[in-house]
């Protein structure tokens, strides 16, 4: 394999997790995105206290991507090799912390309402 080609990531994906689960993951990725950035410009901005919260709500994301993985994959800590595997690991609960604290945020900000106003001190 001379070249990196962004396809073969597409059909290993495909292949572990199935076509119906995959697209449906990557519609959720699509969707969670554009209802971010709305929530951006709807909001001027990013409001800290919601963010630092969704962050938290992001670690179990993260935690949750690793199992399920290894659920998917059949695998298990003690299956994790050489470095690369332990890179993997590490970019796969940053996707999932990733991935759920913009979709944390996203739900907080629209079921929550607009960025309150600052209080006075």
């Amino acid at each position: 394999m001379q070249e990196l080609d962004p396809t073969v990531f597409v059909i290993v994906f495909i292949e572990m997790l199935g076509p119906a689960l995959f697209w449906l993951l990557v519609a959720g990725i699509i969707v969670t995105t554009l209802a971010f950035f709305w929530v951006l410009i709807r909001d001027r901005g990013l409001y800290s206290k919601r963010f630092v919260r969704s962050e938290i709500i992001g670690l179990f994301g993260g935690a949750f991507a690793i199992g399920f993985m290894q659920y998917i994959t059949n695998s298990g800590f003690r299956d994790i090799g050489g470095p690369i595997d332990w890179v993997l690991v590490i970019a796969i609960f940053a996707a999932g912390a990733i991935g759920t604290t913009l979709l944390a945020y996203t739900v907080w900000s629209v079921v929550g309402g607009r960025k309150p106003e600052p209080d006075a001190a």
